[in-house]
């Protein structure tokens, strides 16, 4: 019985350490989701814990030469930048259905193209998408204990099979850099039947509750959720002081 359990032991010992000689993957991909060159900015994976309903907009990779069943999900950072470890080899990449505030280009079958992408060391790539909309010149400011913010929404897509309306706008604020709707302490929505002008919108919080424990700044961000699209589009943080 000892000669079986020993024997037992020395097949474990040997298995694990053939799991600790596993080389793993050493290549690192990143770069950006991208309008004409400039990072579009998402919900933070950062999402506040028993908030089910957003969570970050990402790409999917599979694997060519293995035939994978499964892909690898790259989840897009809030400044709109993506990094992941892999192995060296051939990729396609794509944005599976309904991700992001943005169009993703179609194959002629209607559904999501591909992007080949070959990794051989670190790599780099700005994937080109269509969003939607873009916020522009966005301003923040605090009177009180409030906290003021304005954008410009830019209408992108425009043509009437894909253009898209406002649902609303939102203004959040929160202790951390992480601030979106899945992460904050206060918020300000416009529904999009009251904005006026586009070009011009308007929100003010009301009073930021009592900081625990104190600091001496919050941060802000205004997102944009457009009709009949989950993901929302995001002004970059500021920091503000009180």
């Amino acid at each position: 019985m000892k000669t079986y359990i020993l024997l037992i032991a020395t097949f474990l010992t040997l298995t694990g350490c053939a799991y600790d000689n596993f080389e793993p993957p050493k290549s690192t991909f990143e770069g950006r989701l991208v309008y004409k060159g400039e990072p579009l900015l998402m919900q933070s994976a950062n999402v506040a814990v028993g908030n089910n309903s957003d969570f970050p907009v990402f790409l999917e990779l599979w694997q060519k030469a293995y035939n994978n069943r499964s892909s690898i999900r790259i989840p897009i950072k809030q400044d709109g930048t993506f990094s992941s470890l892999l192995f060296d080899g051939e990729y396609k990449l794509i944005v599976p259905n309904g991700q992001g505030p943005f169009l993703w280009k179609r194959t002629a079958s209607n559904t999501p193209d591909s992007l080949n992408v070959t990794v051989q060391g670190s790599q780099k790539l700005d994937i080109e998408v269509m969003p939607y909309y873009m916020l522009r010149n966005p301003k923040m400011s605090l009177s009180g204990r409030k906290v003021s913010g304005s954008v410009s929404l830019e209408k992108v897509i425009t043509d009437a099979t894909n253009g898209k309306a406002v649902e609303r706008v939102s203004l959040y604020v929160n202790r951390t850099q992480f601030v979106d709707a899945g992460n904050s302490l206060n918020k300000a929505d416009l529904a999009g039947a009251d904005i006026k002008d586009i070009a011009n919108v308007s929100l003010t919080t009301a009073d930021l509750p009592a900081l625990v424990p104190a600091q001496a700044y919050v941060y802000a961000r205004i997102g944009l959720k457009i009709s009949g699209v989950e993901d929302m589009i995001y002004t970059p943080v500021q920091k503000i002081d009180l």
